[in-house]
């Protein structure tokens, strides 16, 4: 056992003289020690139930023949950070949260883990450190909320978002806010659409690294308490036989992930944390593979915001393997990787039933041949730029427009809330990529803002920073390079026309090439926004967006 190192032999006495102050029996240390990583905190609506969740899991190590051990790891709401300072410190908690936790596993000599994430960061940060520490380890989640209700309809926190555009633009009144901010959130949960959170807990899943319902079983089900005794169990039995991250996450299995987020419609933010999650195994993962993923993936599913189901409809509609098993039978997917089930992912969802065709689309009636997310190119973003386009409207999926340029999030939502953007422009949000923010804010107050004001089918938004899950619209971020390193969206100028062709893969600005050398000329680097703290190093570190924005020395 790996855990010999601190509870074997005489040289490892005064190691049990510390694991006796922990009040551990001879024999518990004779068994495998098993680190659960609990994100645990009460901040996180997501997160509030995760101490039941950790306390199942303990029970199905224990009755597995393990010994559980309890660690945390950190987490951000990205909805209560939305908006202010506080959404630079979203993005950059996810390698906090993968190298505390191969701290915690390495200074301590685990034998195995168990991983209980939920929201937007947590799961990418703790397959990253799975990946790295490569003992055996299952991932649970809390699992989504349940859809609010207002008005006689399903609603989410996107709704609620879009509603305070609505406000702004005369449509709704306070009460209608006030119903909405008080029934859109309903249970504990990760939010109930197809947003980050959900996203990263239903690829787990593709992946190999959950087991089936990790991403779809709401946080309130009593299921999910089955589900997480079955994950301490399999651990135990993935630690007999010894499958490790490794052995499940490969490049064949990061493609499926890629093919399942096709088909799901899932958020921008995959296109960050699977470059991340691949650059742990040592997959140089470039996002333009997302093109030809799609060109011959269906887009099956359209979860709020790109439609009006939610998690609770995808997992009674059968859940992530029931997607997959229609992707199976269309050869799109390498069925001989290994899953924490034991099984291959072919097993595995064998016989997994498509249960509502209105949910999951058959093969037959795809919501669209190709797949959810696109990858842009153009002389605005040579190295890429990320757009959902399953949550575009067919009349914004080829835009052209002015540029109305803004250096930061803030001064767009001013602009937007005081009626200066009109249909048809381009709205350019700048020096809030990796770098530049830093940490790379989401914007779903602007895009939330454009929808409630009625402009989500005239007006497209473009940045260096990065979208919610929750965003819809013709909205394309992670634009690479960033503006702080002299990326081409730092020299747009008010009114310039910006051409955007979603099925085309392109964006461009409508410049010659000798202006834009002009331009790159005149162009001289900004003073750093952070100059202090863990946002400074993190600046000096990361990586652009295209590239997954990660940690190099």
């Amino acid at each position: 056992m790996r855990s010999d190192n601190v509870k074997s032999g005489m040289q490892q006495a005064p190691h049990r003289s510390l694991f006796n102050a922990l009040g551990m029996t001879k024999e518990e240390l004779e068994r495998p020690l098993v680190g659960i990583v609990s994100s645990y905190n009460e901040i996180v609506p997501g997160h509030m139930n995760l101490d039941k969740i950790t306390e199942a899991v303990k029970m199905g190590v224990a009755m597995a023949g393990g010994t559980p051990i309890v660690f945390p790891a950190i987490a951000v709401c990205d909805g209560i950070a939305m908006g202010h300072i506080g959404m630079k410190y979203s993005l950059v908690t996810r390698d906090l949260i993968a190298d505390s936790t191969e701290a915690m596993a390495m200074a301590h000599q685990f034998d195995a883990l168990v991983m209980i994430p939920n929201c937007d960061k947590n799961v990418p940060g703790l397959l990253m450190a799975a990946a790295r520490v490569n003992v055996p380890t299952v991932f649970v989640s809390g699992g989504p909320m349940l859809a609010g209700h207002v008005k006689g309809h399903k609603t989410s926190l996107s709704s609620m978002f879009e509603a305070v555009g609505s406000y702004s633009a005369g449509t709704m009144t306070e009460e209608d806010i006030n119903e909405f901010e008080c029934k859109a959130c309903p249970t504990c949960g990760s939010c109930s659409g197809m947003y980050t959170a959900n996203s990263m807990n239903c690829l787990t899943e593709a992946l190999g690294m959950g087991l089936p319902g990790n991403g779809t079983i709401p946080a309130v089900y009593s299921e999910r308490l089955k589900l997480a005794k079955h994950a301490g169990m399999a651990v135990m039995e993935m630690y007999k036989k010894n499958i490790r991250p490794r052995d499940i996450i490969t490049k064949d299995a990061i493609m499926n992930a890629l093919t399942v987020d096709m088909a799901l419609g899932c958020s921008t933010n995959s296109m960050l944390h699977i470059p991340a999650i691949a650059h742990e195994i040592g997959f140089d993962f470039d996002i333009s593979l997302a093109n030809e993923i799609s060109a011959k993936t269906p887009n099956l599913c359209h979860l709020a915001p790109a439609g009006p189901t939610y998690m609770e409809d995808l997992n009674e509609a059968g859940g992530v393997y029931a997607v997959m098993n229609q992707l199976k039978q269309k050869g799109l997917l390498n069925e001989d990787c290994m899953t924490v089930t034991g099984k291959t992912i072919g097993e595995a969802v064998e016989g997994a039933v498509n249960k509502n065709p209105e949910v999951i689309r058959p093969l037959d009636n795809p919501y669209s041949e190709t797949g959810g997310l696109a990858v842009l190119k153009g002389n605005l973003a040579p190295d890429g730029s990320v757009v959902k386009r399953s949550a575009v409207v067919p009349e914004m999926m080829k835009h052209e427009g002015p540029a109305r340029v803004f250096d930061c999030e803030e001064d767009a939502i001013t602009a937007i809330k005081g009626g200066k953007i009109v249909a048809g422009d381009v709205v350019v949000i700048r020096y809030e990529g990796p770098k530049g923010g830093p940490g790379m804010r989401e914007m779903l107050n602007p895009t939330s803002a454009i929808a409630g004001m009625g402009l989500g089918s005239s007006v497209a938004l473009i940045t260096d920073g990065r979208f919610s899950g929750a965003s819809r619209g013709a909205s394309i971020g992670h634009v690479s390079p960033e503006a702080a390193v002299g990326g081409p969206i730092a020299f747009v100028e008010e009114g310039d026309i910006i051409k955007i062709d979603i099925d085309n893969h392109s964006l461009e600005l409508d410049i010659s090439e000798e202006e834009m050398a002009k331009r790159k000329a005149a162009w001289t680097p900004r003073q750093p926004k952070v100059t202090t703290g863990y946002l400074a190093r993190y600046a000096k570190m990361v990586t652009s967006g295209n590239r997954g924005a990660v940690l190099e020395i």
